[in-house]
């Protein structure tokens, strides 16, 4: 297994408005990330907030090319980005207070569940469970990287981000963080970078992906 320390090569907030973070994403131009009771979307080149909407998240968010994601307790809700509105909902799987990261990839969801260490893949339409993965540590943040599957970890004050087999939920790498410094949300820009939200910090940190 490869193993690693992060280099963190930027910081952003936190930022006025926007105590905690929960999840996080990406819509190729701006970073958007869920505080409790916003939507906060910020240019990652400036770190300037340039926006926030009135949408409920208390933990992840993703982005399908066209519409937002946000978890709400025991639901998920589909948003405009537009205009902030609701347009859909489905139930998340975890019920309420279980779920942590969110993710879009080959058309489906992806949801975290911290205590049962899981990652469901879903119908964002139904909601309905196509996949279960199982992993070895409590699971936060999730992202996928060119194909690659990664999840934040963060138990009491060690975090690491890991990249696992989707099929068996085996740990392939992990790049561990500076003690003390949490993962909530996580999203890759596509890069080589990742976006890692750090709860109650307010801050998003940016790891560097090697290759």
């Amino acid at each position: 297994m490869k193993h690693s320390n992060a280099e963190i090569i930027r910081e952003y907030g936190p930022f006025e408005g926007a105590g905690e973070v929960h999840g996080v994403t990406y819509d190729g131009q701006h970073v958007w990330f869920a505080s409790g009771d916003k939507l906060n979307a910020f240019d990652p080149d400036t770190g300037t907030m340039l926006r926030q909407v009135d949408v409920k998240g208390d933990a992840g968010t993703a982005f399908d090319g066209k519409h937002l994601f946000q978890i709400t307790g025991d639901q998920i809700h589909k948003i405009d980005v537009a205009t902030g509105d609701v347009l859909a909902t489905i139930p998340s799987p975890g019920g309420r207070g279980n779920n942590s990261g969110l993710a879009w990839a080959e058309g489906t969801l992806w949801v975290g569940q911290y205590r049962d260490r899981k990652i469901y893949q879903i119908d964002p339409d139904t909601g309905k469970i196509l996949r279960t993965i199982e992993s070895r540590r409590v699971v936060t943040g999730v992202t996928w990287v060119h194909g690659q599957l990664w999840h934040g970890t963060w138990e009491g004050e060690e975090s690491d981000l890991r990249r696992i087999d989707p099929e068996t939920g085996e740990t392939l790498e992990t790049i561990e963080m500076p003690v003390g410094t949490g993962v909530s949300g996580l999203e890759t820009d596509g890069h080589g970078q990742l976006f890692c939200g750090g709860g109650a910090s307010g801050k998003l940190r940016v790891v560097r992906l090697r290759e």
